[in-house]
């Protein structure tokens, strides 16, 4: 069928607003008018949302005023009316007490404009961390056909003539000042190197997972994950995804064609190969909620685990995200692991029309240091480390690639923090008692606890420990981890302390099994005493007030826990693009 057969039977969707020769559409054609828009186009022509998160309170996302430009000019050459409009930005570094707290509040904005609003189709532009999940669950939620644009990864940071990854050296440099190695005027001059253009961090923290993510799910053109912020060549990709949404509403292709179980589980495969965040777990659960897939913990274990780490990029590695886009990016991965037959779906589709495998098989692989062989990977075994146990019911996770293989199965006695704000008063103390077999571990920092379930359970170490030679303990907590982080944390303990889970009952100098490879995590207490100070804890819980109203109060009383994503109870499901009654 021709692009004009097609145009012929497809009924757009914005002609409930533009389409009609009455008193409704007369005013809604008029309104717009004042904008100096002829009324040429609004006849027959899809009308494409340019959902934008621009914010200069989201520095990741600053460029975005540019790269909009640049998707007008596609959509404009290929036959459409681009319409931007502004969404919640919640950026990671800025916005307290985490982003995290208002991702679904942003996918609530992002959902409910593209409903109520007359467009066809929705070009998404994201790229700091929960900028890219959210505005995927609100349009999954709408399911209209949508194309991802990310705004890239900044250029590499630099520091005394090299390189230095974005949020991976701040926490670096920052055991290293408390370990006396380097002075904290060494420490701030970093400042200056750290962040040195547009763009999202340029280690494989979260934005950058996620990008890589949205580019294996099949949501967003070759090479959108890594293409650097200030690139010329991120404005082409703009270009061209403009061009491409234009097609997709012609093509009826919505993003339910898209996001599939085969996607999701090529997703999982992949956030192994690059050694992705474990925020990926907690955002792809939600997005996959959103749209009706049933995915589950397990599948990361079933998928993921056994999948060699090839991306050699910071936390993980050495390089930085600028290599990695001229190794070759995320079509490389993915024909490395076609290649070994390792991609579980290479047949799932993509927005642009083509298979995930078709997409790639050809890709150039340019650096086999940045993007290694399977022969010579950079972990053996890169999948995220699911486990379970009575401290764990329903789950945690722990990322193998950052963590130290001689704590991979570790027994210690916990030293216990009740809040990050008892972290942070006792963490300092050289009294503390602590050991390099000590276990820290660390409550009330889950979705409802924090409430958010901030990026803070990747505790610093003791400073006492740090200048004896300790490198890395085993953390345990409820909350999650910055994806530029390291170390052998266990992440996303389900259910939180906040919400009963056998967390909350920890107590000092209990004793702590972890096994990564058995995917267990025990608490090594009778089930009796734990059972005692589970009914103990219950009978002294107080509402805190600062939950009783406004935003708080609606999260805390309706978002999931870990294991199902942390979107709210009320928002999964698709509920579609109906157009609502109009009030004139």
């Amino acid at each position: 069928m021709t692009t004009e057969d097609r145009k012929r039977q497809v009924k757009l969707r914005s002609a409930e607003w533009f389409g009609t020769q009455d008193k409704n559409g007369f005013m809604y054609r008029s309104w717009m008018k004042n904008q100096g828009i002829p009324d040429h186009e609004f006849q027959g022509k899809p009308i494409i949302g340019i959902c934008n998160t621009w914010s200069e309170l989201t520095p990741c996302n600053a460029h975005f005023r540019k790269l909009a430009e640049h998707v007008k000019r596609g959509i404009l050459e290929a036959g459409g009316f681009p319409v931007e409009f502004p969404v919640f930005s919640n950026g990671e570094s800025n916005l307290r007490p985490t982003a995290m707290l208002t991702r679904n509040l942003a996918s609530m904005d992002v959902e409910e404009s593209i409903r109520g609003n007359p467009m066809d189709a929705v070009v998404l532009l994201v790229g700091c961390d929960k900028t890219t999940p959210a505005l995927l669950m609100g349009a999954a939620s709408v399911d209209v056909p949508a194309i991802v644009v990310t705004g890239g990864p900044m250029l590499n940071g630099k520091l005394k003539g090299k390189d230095i990854g974005s949020g991976t050296a701040v926490w670096q440099l920052h055991e290293q000042v408390k370990a006396g190695q380097i002075s904290l005027h060494d420490f701030m001059a970093a400042e200056a190197g750290h962040s040195r253009s547009a763009g999202t961090c340029n280690t494989m923290g979260t934005a950058s997972t996620m990008a890589c993510i949205a580019e294996a799910l099949g949501t967003s053109l070759p090479h959108n994950a890594a293409i650097p912020a200030v690139d010329a060549r991120r404005y082409v990709l703009a270009h061209l995804s403009g061009m491409r949404i234009v097609d997709m509403v012609w093509e009826q292709l919505t993003l339910s064609k898209v996001l599939s179980r085969a996607a999701f589980e090529n997703a999982i495969r992949v956030n192994a190969a690059i050694g992705g965040s474990t925020n990926a777990v907690i955002h792809l659960k939600a997005i996959a909620g959103r749209i009706g897939v049933d995915l589950e913990l397990e599948d990361w274990t079933r998928i993921g685990r056994g999948t060699p780490t090839l991306v050699d990029l910071l936390p993980s590695g050495r390089f930085l995200m600028e290599e990695f886009y001229y190794a070759g990016g995320l079509p490389a991965v993915i024909r490395r692991l076609g290649e070994a037959s390792l991609l579980p779906h290479p047949g799932a589709l993509t927005v642009n029309g083509q298979s995930l495998w078709a997409n790639c098989q050809d890709a150039p692989i340019y650096d086999d240091e940045v993007i290694r062989p399977l022969s010579r990977p950079l972990i053996e075994d890169g999948g995220i480390c699911v486990l379970r146990g009575n401290l764990a019911p329903r789950g945690a996770v722990l990322k193998p690639s950052a963590a130290t293989p001689a704590l991979m199965k570790h027994r210690g006695r916990a030293v216990v923090f009740e809040d990050f704000d008892d972290y942070k008063a006792r963490i300092m103390d050289p009294d503390l008692a602590v050991d390099a077999s000590s276990i820290l571990v660390m409550k009330n920092c889950g979705p409802k606890g924090y409430p958010g379930m901030a990026e803070v359970g990747n505790m610093g170490l003791p400073p006492k420990l740090l200048a004896a030679g300790v490198k890395d303990m085993v953390r345990i907590s409820d909350a999650r981890m910055s994806g530029t982080a390291y170390g052998t944390v266990v992440l996303h303990v389900a259910p939180e302390a906040r919400a009963g889970g056998p967390l909350a009952i920890v107590r000092e100098g209990d004793v702590i099994e972890l096994d990564c490879a058995a995917g267990r995590l025990h608490l090594d207490v009778p089930e009796a005493e734990i059972a005692r100070r589970l009914a103990d804890w219950a009978a002294a819980q107080a509402v805190d007030p600062m939950d009783a109203s406004g935003y708080r109060h609606l999260y805390v009383q309706h978002v999931l826990q870990a294991d199902e994503g942390c979107d709210f109870d009320f928002l999964r499901g698709k509920r579609g693009a109906a157009v609502p009654r109009h009030s004139h």
